[in-house]
């Protein structure tokens, strides 16, 4: 489990002071990044690489509204790791344990100039998937 902060700013909301919905996919893509980041995965050393993590598949649903200046929590897990994906589960709650927001995202591994499925990198797994359930 990783719990990243998150603040709403103006620029992540509609007219009315709202997360507008296509942001919450940003919330958890920062969670994500800064998570590889915090296991000292560098995603520039994966690119020089040929390996990039793309997203195959995101359901999410919305339960709350998260509004703007609230400080939120992004707590990410891997749930399932495949050969060359894995399935990581997210959600965006306030210190309370209120839920905003809930997903699953698959990323897919994949050599970039192919665009094509490559193995997850052993110690990114192995990283990755400690302590998941």
């Amino acid at each position: 489990m990783f719990v990243w902060p998150i603040s709403v700013y103006y620029e992540d909301t509609d007219a009315g002071g709202v997360v507008y919905h296509s942001n919450y996919l940003n919330f958890f893509e920062r969670a994500r990044s800064e998570w590889l980041r915090a296991l000292g995965i560098s995603q520039t050393a994966l690119l020089a690489e040929d390996i990039a993590f793309v997203v195959k598949r995101a359901e999410i649903e919305f339960r709350k509204a998260a509004r703007f200046e609230q400080n939120l929590f992004v707590h990410s897990a891997v749930i399932e790791m495949k050969k060359a994906s894995m399935v990581f589960e997210q959600r965006l709650l306030d210190e309370a344990g209120t839920c905003y927001c809930e997903g699953h995202i698959v990323v897919a591994c994949v050599a970039l100039s192919k665009m094509r499925p490559h193995a997850i990198p052993p110690h990114i797994a192995q990283e990755l998937t400690q302590g998941a359930r």
